[in-house]
């Protein structure tokens, strides 16, 4: 019910009990202490009053009620965001991060939620969790990063000593899942049973809300599409493997490829981007290429799990312009059926949505906690 609220708030009882799917008795039995708690409100809706009579209540949550944390670990910085109860960014902090051994980035984090703890004073309210999304295989339910090839971490416990370091109950996701929590329940997936979130940058992610859920996998691992093989070919992939979406797609792979075929001292993507921009023939076939690449990863998606809505977002796509056509032609070529009909949308990501998302998982944490 308040998920409901929080979600897709401000709604009458009657509409909230509808989406939610419960009695109007079982409604107010959930509100009424959410109301005496604080974090609902009840207000006359007015430009909804009917003729005669009384204008209907609207429930809302009160987004200024509780505060969170969300902290996203990159490579080489930290990105930290304090947000509220409804996930709205209230301030944003980035700390350059010079050594990537768990122990010095567990400090540069605490460093940094401090500062947002000392911050979150100014508004009187409490902040009730932290969230740290990081990429690799996570697994949230024991709080433990698995394997993070970017940040070369094994069994890392990393709630546990988040949580003895900053004295607040933490959550720990990978990266793209918690993306995925945040535009299932504040962004573009609110209200949809079936969506995918596909990030394109240094890797190539996927999130998935499969029957309204996200989906982990038994393992922590599901909707790898950077490794799906989209031509057995191709070049090999860090995996090990040839041909797969990341190892055509990936920031790193584009570079590499335009490197190799025009001979340019391309730097880094942004480079590469520039030089395909300026109409550098080679430059522009290899992101013609990693469109083709994502559009057929997309596709798969689309066809095992015949998404709602596929939402493209990340990093890449600064350089959007230059693989657009090309994702959205291979995609409609290789999407089954009716599955083509998904609807494929875009997202710019500044990277303070990556600490946004870390900041929804704590507050879904919450949420589960304190609502039920």
């Amino acid at each position: 019910m308040f998920t409901t609220l929080l979600s897709q708030g401000p709604l009458t009882r009657a509409e909230a009990g509808r989406r939610a799917g419960l009695s109007a008795a079982a409604v107010t039995k959930a509100v009424r202490p959410l109301i005496e708690a604080g974090y609902l409100v009840e207000d006359a809706d007015e430009e909804a009053r009917p003729a005669l009579g009384r204008p209907a209540n609207l429930v809302r949550v009160d987004g200024g009620r509780a505060l969170f944390i969300g902290v996203k670990v990159t490579g080489d910085e930290i990105i930290g965001v304090l947000t509220d109860l409804c996930c709205r960014v209230l301030l944003a902090r980035h700390l350059p991060l010079a050594d990537r051994a768990p122990k010095a980035v567990l400090a540069s984090a605490a460093a940094l939620v401090g500062e947002l703890l000392t911050e979150a004073d100014g508004f009187g309210v409490r902040v009730m969790g932290l969230g740290i999304a990081v990429s690799g295989d996570v697994d949230r339910a024991e709080g433990v990063v698995r394997y993070s090839p970017f940040l070369d971490w094994r069994e890392v416990p990393l709630a546990e000593l988040a949580g003895m370091t900053t004295g607040l109950p933490v959550t720990v996701d990978n990266d793209v899942r918690a993306l995925t929590v945040a535009e299932q329940w504040f962004g573009a997936g609110v209200g949809l049973s079936d969506f995918a979130v596909v990030t394109v940058g240094a890797g190539i992610g996927c999130g998935l809300v499969v029957h309204g859920r996200v989906v982990a996998g038994a393992h922590g691992v599901a909707g790898e599409i950077g490794h799906v093989t989209v031509d057995p070919a191709g070049p090999l992939c860090r995996c090990g493997n040839r041909g797969c979406v990341e190892a055509i797609a990936g920031d790193d792979a584009i570079v590499r490829r335009i490197r190799e075929t025009t001979g340019a001292e391309v730097a880094d993507a942004a480079a590469a981007a520039a030089l395909a921009h300026r109409g550098d023939a080679g430059a522009r076939d290899a992101y013609a290429r990693a469109g083709a690449a994502i559009g057929r990863g997309i596709a798969t998606v689309a066809n095992l799990l015949g998404p709602e809505r596929v939402i493209i977002s990340g990093e890449g796509l600064a350089a959007y312009d230059l693989f657009a056509e090309q994702i959205r032609e291979a995609f409609t070529e290789a999407a089954f059926g009716s599955a083509a009909r998904c609807d494929v949308q875009t997202r710019p990501l500044p990277f303070e949505e990556w600490a946004r998302g870390a900041a929804a998982t704590a507050i879904q944490s919450f949420t589960a906690q304190h609502t039920h």
